[in-house]
């Protein structure tokens, strides 16, 4: 395990770029810390290798988010809740397939005695064939810029409100991040911003759409799904291999939404939540003295 950006890139970048669109998140992330050259602020990366054997998974770690797992054997996924444990990481949750989600968080509750709940449900949406709407909705699609940075860190927030992101977020700094690359579509009607779409930046020919959000009020006039033709033909046009997107699956406008534009299941994930236990520490120490997994993250 490390905190070490590069070092984990040196360790784990191949075997997370051979299958870029379901380790997106970890790419992304950590694409945007080297394009920055910034620290990783408390977050924390490790990778599995058996003996003998090339690295097979990766996870990452930012703090108040869930633990997020690439594709791992359910075994592995339990020893990193061992290192995990011993290490007094606070982890408030996990991402992963369902199997290695749940003996993670299995392993995760023996050693310290938290609750584990299920969160969200999600699915990784590949684009095929790019369907745009028809009809259009009324309006036309622009780059976001710097006199919509205010508008866009709003919109962000009400985004992660309605998702369940935790908060305390920073989304000035999201939104200016987004900005700098251009990484913001607004789609306008009558002049006026009506829905935006978000991508991430670009890495091993691959990118990741999101946020899209309208405003409530503004909701059932297609223009989000404008919005996300317009940067799905962008990357498209850009050359991009891999144009993916998450949905939850307990919003069914969405995920037929994307679906219509020429989206593919790609894989689920699960994130499970935990709730910590009284005297959770002297739990850990009495569950962990003198245990040592076979193997180590």
């Amino acid at each position: 395990m490390t905190a070490d950006t590069r070092r984990f890139l040196n360790a784990a970048g191949e075997v997370l770029r051979a299958d870029p669109a379901r380790n997106t998140v970890i790419l992304t992330v950590t694409e945007d810390l080297r394009v920055k050259a910034a620290a990783s602020a408390g977050a924390l990366f490790g990778w599995w290798q058996p003996d003998g054997e090339p690295v097979g998974a990766a996870f990452m770690h930012t703090p108040d988010y869930p633990l997020l797992l690439s594709r791992v054997s359910a075994p592995a996924a339990g020893r990193l809740a061992g290192d995990l444990t011993e290490a007094r990481r606070r982890i408030p949750g996990v991402n992963a397939g369902q199997e290695a989600a749940d003996a993670f968080a299995a392993a995760w509750r023996d050693r310290t005695g938290d609750a584990v709940a299920v969160s969200r449900r999600m699915r990784l949406f590949r684009l095929g064939e790019l369907i745009p709407p028809r009809p259009a909705p009324e309006g036309t699609a622009r780059l976001a810029a710097e006199t919509d940075r205010d508008l866009v860190a709003r919109w962000f927030e009400a985004f992660a409100r309605e998702v369940g992101d935790p908060p305390g977020q920073d989304h000035g700094r999201a939104a200016a991040g987004r900005l700098s690359y251009g990484g913001i579509t607004v789609w306008e009607a009558g002049g006026v911003p009506v829905s935006v779409a978000g991508r991430t930046r670009a890495v091993a020919g691959m990118v990741r759409l999101g946020p899209v959000y309208t405003p409530p009020e503004l909701r059932g006039h297609g223009y989000a799904g404008a919005a996300t033709a317009v940067v799905s033909q962008a990357a498209l046009d850009a050359g991009l291999r891999e144009v993916v997107l998450y949905t939850d699956l307990a919003n069914p406008t969405s995920n037929g939404l994307y679906q219509r534009l020429g989206y593919h299941p790609v894989e689920d994930r699960v994130m499970l939540s935990f709730a910590p236990a009284r005297h959770r520490l002297r739990f850990i120490r009495e569950r962990t003295r003198g245990l040592r997994p076979a193997r180590r993250w």
